[in-house]
């Protein structure tokens, strides 16, 4: 090494995913790579005077966390609002939004996040009624913690403009009473954005997300500026837990704007793929706009290269599209997509060259998702594309050896399933019929079939924190029957946060590995990982993040 390094971590147990040297204790970081991994010794040897020499104290040191499902715009502006976690039962509820109400007095519509599908108790439906009783005098809204669902009282409704209904998308619902009005439930994105409009940033954080296209009317300076601080604020909180990458579910060019002025302006702290989101009404001319977005954003931090589509909603809510009606009902769920349509839009995308990612939940949503994989197969022949299927919650066995055959990835996130320890642990069962529980976030069986597994949050579905998801892997809850706990060894569910998701951005001669000429995207943590009751990991927090070298968080 011609010149001394920048930095030097030692003392240090690495778990590198490198082959070559799986297990080292120290390495030199210099101009925003990795110079030399080796021992303790040899590392030390390289520091000179102007070296930063860090004492990891034993403590695991790993490539940097990459979170491959996040929706960062929302999960950033998310942390401004009223958090319901663990909140049950209208005493409770109303206690907690009316102390809110009262330190937000400008805000159009009071807003809450995380709110539990039977936060009003068990079996009950939340109504406007239930809403107008917690805050009578406000509009008032919240969001379920999968965000699939919103709930307003009347004042929102009527704020909103939809208190009388109004035109939703498909698979979407205003769900409506016998006395003509909406009750208060709003299934699916383009049935609660009226309700997002009322709110401190406009919905312009969701736009990504219901239609994939820039906010209309365009935001003003004063609008870019208060979206641009959320989202660096969420960038920071998102590197305090050991994170350098993320990729984005969904995308519009003005999120790519927002990132790319963060960037100028040395303040983006991870890199951040951004996708082009695909609608159910969209052409497929649009795929013209895909590569725009492709042509114009193709750096080491901000870039597109990937489609996001949703084939179907979430199980709790009864949208997750089913091959039998859910119990007790006549309902499959609902549609995104038509077949022909999804197809059509997976050969196009897969011809551009571009990876294709969808959100498949039930398990008639994962068997289109693949068959739309297998036309695209068909159409343009065998590459390698990396297609993804986001979530994979309920899965029929015939469907599982399809992974492999056609070369997809599974894309899921431990901290969703029953078990996890973050969401309750009852309820989801009541949805299901007993033959479906077998594969029902079947992460091993998963794991042995498909390509890769990655794993990731949708931050802000649950928490960006890395180490309660992955406690939700390693370590998840024990339950009784009929649920089929899937545990996962530490080492895989490590790399499954680290290497598999750099390869699944087609990254993996870059980052993801602690080898000579990788990117310097280092997380150090504050305990040996391996060395921790499986049970206490949660507890364990990144102690020093670096990104391309760059200090990024230091605890």
């Amino acid at each position: 090494m011609a010149q001394a390094p920048d930095t030097v971590i030692l003392n240090g147990s690495l778990i590198t995913f490198d082959p070559a040297r799986p297990r080292a204790q120290a390495l030199a970081i210099s101009g925003g790579t990795i110079a030399a991994v080796g021992s303790t010794a040899e590392i030390r040897e390289l520091a000179g005077p102007g070296t930063r020499v860090v004492d990891a104290g034993g403590a695991t040191v790993l490539p940097g966390f990459i979170d491959s499902h996040v929706h960062l715009f929302g999960g950033s502006v998310e942390l401004g609002y009223l958090d319901l976690y663990g909140i049950q039962g209208e005493e409770q509820l109303t206690a907690a939004v009316r102390d809110w109400a009262g330190k937000c007095p400008e805000d159009r519509v009071v807003f809450a996040v995380q709110a539990d599908y039977a936060i009003m108790g068990p079996g009950r439906h939340t109504t406007r009624h239930d809403l107008d009783r917690v805050l009578p005098d406000r509009p008032f809204a919240m969001f379920a913690p999968d965000h699939h669902t919103i709930w307003a009282n009347t004042a929102a409704l009527e704020a909103a403009g939809i208190l009388h209904g109004g035109k939703v998308d498909a698979g979407a619902q205003i769900v409506m009473g016998d006395d003509g009005k909406a009750t208060g439930e709003l299934q699916e994105p383009s049935a609660y954005a009226p309700v997002l409009r009322l709110t401190r940033h406009g919905g312009r954080d969701m736009m990504g997300l219901i239609t994939g296209a820039n906010p209309d009317p365009a935001p003003t300076a004063e609008d870019r500026a208060l979206d641009r601080a959320a989202i660096a604020r969420g960038l920071k909180h998102c590197a305090s837990h050991g994170i350098t990458g993320l990729h984005n579910m969904d995308g519009n060019f003005y999120q790519l704007e927002l990132l790319s002025e963060l960037e100028e302006a040395g303040d983006l702290l991870c890199r951040t793929e951004v996708p082009f989101h695909y609608k159910s009404f969209d052409s497929l001319d649009r795929f013209e706009e895909a590569e725009e977005m492709r042509r114009r954003y193709a750096g080491e931090m901000v870039w597109c290269n990937r489609v996001k589509m949703f084939m179907d909603g979430v199980t709790e809510s009864r949208t997750a599209l089913m091959l039998q009606p859910y119990p007790g009902t006549d309902h499959i769920g609902d549609a995104v997509f038509d077949p022909d349509h999804f197809n059509a839009a997976c050969m196009r995308a897969d011809a551009m060259g571009l990876q294709i990612a969808v959100h498949a939940i039930g398990d008639l949503a994962i068997r289109r998702t693949l068959d739309g994989f297998a036309a695209a197969r068909a159409a343009n022949g065998a590459r390698d594309a990396r297609h993804r299927i986001e979530h994979i919650e309920v899965l029929h066995p015939d469907d599982l050896p399809r992974f492999r055959d056609l070369d997809v990835v599974a894309s899921m996130q431990p901290g969703h399933a029953p078990f996890g320890g973050i969401f309750p642990p009852a309820g989801l069962e009541e949805v299901l019929h007993p033959a479906q529980i077998p594969l029902t976030f079947a992460w091993s069986d998963i794991r042995a079939s498909a390509p890769r597994l990655a794993f990731s949050t949708d931050w802000p579905v649950i928490p960006v924190d890395v180490m309660p998801n992955i406690k939700a892997a390693v370590a998840p809850m024990h339950m009784a029957s009929p649920w089929h706990v899937q545990r996962q060894s530490l080492l895989d569910t490590l790399e499954s946060y680290t290497a598999d998701n750099a390869w699944l951005e087609f990254s993996e001669d870059r980052k993801g590995r602690l080898a000579p000429g990788m990117m310097a995207d280092v997380v150090m943590m504050s305990h040996d990982l391996e060395a921790m009751d499986p049970d206490t990991l949660d507890t364990a927090r990144a102690a020093l993040t670096l990104c391309g070298g760059r200090v990024t968080c230091e605890a």
